[in-house]
């Protein structure tokens, strides 16, 4: 019904169907993007939603072939029924005469099906969705064909094969430099314990490298456990440390209070100071000022409620996630206000309400990828450029999701809000994205990074004798231990004792029995500015 509805604002004669064409194989280039280099950014294309494109000719065969490779079976089914409603909204309303879209199930043998995907002589293929499946059809194809994906997955995208999706590490550099604007000198890090969390937390901790920011601490938790979410929570807060020190402290007053003679304005005082005591649980700063959640929002949340009980409040350390907090109830927790994230603009919502029509479902970010894909792919077929000309062009789109653009090794860049939650379900904005590329957004360029481990929270410790003041004659008899000290040792270089034996002339050898020559060692650097993320 709805689909007969929306068929009647479009006269483009267009081909949709799930079967393969003629035998005819595309022909290898290996340098398809090689144009990149000369081209200069400048102002951003906006893609034009809703407008056909008669303008563009056939060509001499009369048809130009896409192949879209979705998971339209199984357990994925539903995620590649969205981004189909999405390419057929597109080519419905832009598709010039001639144009033959396909459409293949990658849940069926994906081999074979690559194969007859070859075979039609495609000038581009959308998808597919899952990073397996990109390494295949990255491997399988020719060099010159293009492919726009829809993984997050750095390791499985190059060759010709780009993604649509938001790479995680533009979320993580975003709310990185937040954190920096916001003045963060000492930020620990609260990741999920799963493969792509572990390379997020890589990820940010080479980010930090870039920002100078100091990381204090990696900890990684269970998804969804809330026991795990617990123990997280109270390593990450030293809430042993900092309640041994309370404790210690309300000891050393009772104890002089006890068993000391004291005058009058001593009690007074150590009374005061215990009554202060008797009203906090713990002692002593916490050695950073922020905290970055990786995970999503409903852990997110319960790590915050946990912390919260340990005794490490909004005073303590500001809180700061990315765009895994996107649609989660997070934004309506009136105990998060004030932390921050990085998301994505506000979708279209030109193209929301036609979606809505075309498949009688509200649209998700992957419908607006599957979008975007779809029209680009069609301006790059008609545009009389190569491939990598047109899909490669720096300066980038404005599509449904705002400011993007696709890098040579497969990566995107997209341009991202800023955003401070206030529990009223609504986040405010407080920076906007970026409309251009002219000034770079990002530092770091994705492409691999090794996966971080857990990293014990660096700490000086707490003193329990800097939070109470006793009298002068009785400070060594009840000297405490600073408590829950773990700072990593640095190499510290000793003065050497050794005489420097220098030859009278520079030029001539030196052939003192004390003197021996050390061989030195080849030192390879190499600059990592590529990130691995698993979806």
């Amino acid at each position: 019904m709805f689909m007969n509805r929306f068929l009647k604002y479009f006269t483009a004669t267009v081909l949709l169907s799930g079967c393969a064409g003629t035998q005819k194989i595309v022909s290898s280039d290996d340098g398809w993007f090689g144009d990149y280099d000369s081209m200069i950014t400048g102002t951003p294309a906006t893609l034009q939603y809703g407008r056909p494109s008669d303008g563009y000719g056939a060509t001499s065969d009369g048809t130009e072939n896409m192949a879209v490779l979705l998971p339209l079976s199984g357990q994925n089914a539903q995620i590649g029924k969205t981004i189909r409603a999405s390419v057929e909204t597109a080519v419905l309303q832009r598709a010039p005469s001639g144009l033959s879209v396909h459409f293949y199930d990658t849940n069926n043998n994906l081999s074979e099906t690559i194969n007859t995907v070859l075979a039609t002589n495609p000038k581009i293929i959308i998808g597919p969705v899952f990073a397996d499946n990109a390494r295949l059809v990255r491997e399988s194809k020719p060099s010159n064909l293009p492919v726009l994906s829809f993984t997050s997955d750095a390791t499985a995208i190059g060759d010709g094969v780009m993604t649509m999706a938001l790479m995680p590490s533009n979320g993580i550099e975003t709310i990185m430099n937040e954190m920096k604007n916001d003045g963060t000198k000492r930020f620990i890090i609260i990741a999920p314990d799963t493969k792509s969390g572990h390379l997020m937390a890589g990820t940010a901790q080479n980010i930090s490298n870039a920002y100078d920011i100091t990381l204090n601490g990696i900890f990684f938790y269970n998804e969804g456990d809330t026991d795990s979410i617990k123990a997280t929570s109270a390593a990450a807060s030293m809430n042993n440390a900092r309640t041994t020190a309370h404790t210690r402290a309300r000891h050393v007053l009772s104890d002089i209070l006890t068993n000391e003679r004291l005058t009058a304005i001593e009690k007074s005082n150590l009374n005061s100071q215990l009554g202060k005591l008797s009203r906090t649980e713990a002692l002593g700063p916490l050695p950073y000022d922020a905290i970055l959640f990786l995970g999503n929002g409903n852990d997110t949340k319960s790590l915050a409620s946990f912390l919260r009980y340990y005794n490490v409040g909004a005073r303590d350390a500001r809180f700061y996630g990315t765009t895994m907090w996107d649609g989660s109830d997070i934004a309506s927790d009136f105990t998060m206000s004030g932390a921050k994230f990085a998301t994505l603009p506000e979708m279209n919502q030109n193209f929301a309400n036609v979606y809505e029509l075309v498949s009688g479902t509200i649209p998700n970010r992957m419908a607006t990828f599957g979008y975007d894909a779809t029209n680009i792919a069609i301006d790059m077929i008609y545009s009389g450029q190569s491939a990598g000309a047109y899909l490669l062009n720096p300066s980038g789109y404005i599509g449904t999701d705002g400011l993007f653009r696709l890098m040579p090794n497969g990566t995107s860049e997209r341009g991202l809000n800023i955003v401070e939650l206030n529990g009223s379900g609504t986040p405010r904005i407080i920076k906007s994205a970026p409309t251009s590329f002219i000034t770079p957004l990002y530092r770091i360029t994705e492409h691999y990074v090794s996966p971080a481990d857990a990293m014990e929270l660096q700490t000086p410790g707490i003193d329990p004798d800097d939070y109470i003041n006793l009298p002068e004659r009785l400070r060594d008899k009840y000297r405490s231990k600073t408590i829950g000290t773990n700072i990593t040792p640095t190499t510290t270089i000793e003065k050497s004792t050794l005489v420097a034996i220098l030859p009278e002339d520079v030029g001539d050898p030196i052939t003192s029995e004390n003197y021996k020559p050390i061989k030195r060692e080849s030192v390879s650097r190499s600059y990592i500015d590529e990130y691995e993320i698993e979806e």
